[in-house]
């Protein structure tokens, strides 16, 4: 019996993702493409959308374990990626995985593996480079901080800074993918926020970014300055958010109702705190 063709679409996690692939298999069902919610496109095949069903990811979850413990780590490192179409990519390389089994893992160089290891590869050394050019600054006592990953880095950077800033209250906004991590008092959270609204320092904070900039420009040696070499160890897409690189009259880094509330909750998300009541955790 031929599988059905079908256009997949899932509320955008790794479970709703494992969710898809046990339908597939247990419908009988090909899928052309999985989409998140709202992204599918008119075409000739049927759109449906798959639930997210723990049950359901967990029994993929187990299966993909059995073959090798690393499988999963990886996979949930591939949907952090900014891999193009990563959800059919995932798919592909699970189908090959349930039908040459584990010595599939060897083959590094393989079309439906090759590019997860290089997506996940990339993200690796995005988190890395962002845990040192990520800049802090103070925003009514709390530290706050803006990144514009091409990868969803926040998971990935969320322990390294609560256990660097364990007694500190901070946040971390994420232009690209429009999230937050939000820390206090030992509980942190990642939220999606839609707007983040900009203000300028205060006096001290001022100074403190002129001194900063001013430190950094003193201590170079303009007779060793090498402008290919900076960009290679400092990629310049970092810049944009990074205090060294702005004219001293720019804004502070974003200041957020949201995190104010979240500080003063003791790390709380209840009912009635504003648009953080729905924010999905991760």
């Amino acid at each position: 019996m031929a599988w059905r063709e079908i256009i997949y679409q899932y509320d955008g996690s790794f479970d709703g993702l494992l969710s898809c692939i046990y339908e597939s298999y247990t419908q009988k069902e090909r899928p052309t493409a999985i989409v998140c919610d709202g992204d599918a496109e008119p075409c000739f095949f049927e759109v449906r959308t798959v639930a997210t069903v723990r049950a359901h990811a967990e029994r993929v979850s187990r299966s993909l374990r059995r073959l090798s413990p690393d499988v999963i780590p990886l996979l949930r490192r591939v949907h952090l990626t900014c891999l193009p179409n990563k959800e059919m990519a995932i798919y592909r390389f699970v189908a090959k995985l349930y039908r040459e089994g584990p010595r599939y893992l060897t083959r590094l160089s393989d079309d439906a593996y090759q590019p997860l290891l290089r997506a996940v590869h990339q993200l690796s050394t995005e988190v890395e480079h962002l845990r040192g050019f990520l800049r802090f600054s103070v925003f009514d006592g709390m530290l706050g901080a803006e990144i514009e990953p091409k990868n969803r880095v926040l998971p990935l950077l969320r322990g390294h800074f609560c256990d660097r800033c364990y007694n500190e209250t901070f946040f971390i906004y994420d232009r690209t993918h429009r999230e937050a991590l939000l820390y206090a008092n030992g509980v942190s959270r990642i939220v999606p926020l839609e707007s983040f609204e900009i203000a300028a320092p205060d006096a001290e904070e001022a100074d403190y970014r002129r001194l900063w900039k001013r430190f950094y420009d003193t201590i170079a040696i303009p007779e060793r300055e090498n402008p290919k070499r900076r960009m290679s160890n400092m990629p310049k897409r970092y810049w944009g958010t990074m205090t060294e690189f702005q004219e001293e009259s720019a804004e502070a880094p974003p200041a957020a109702e949201e995190a104010r509330r979240f500080r003063g909750s003791g790390g709380r998300l209840g009912r009635g705190g504003g648009r953080l009541d729905h924010a999905a955790t991760v």
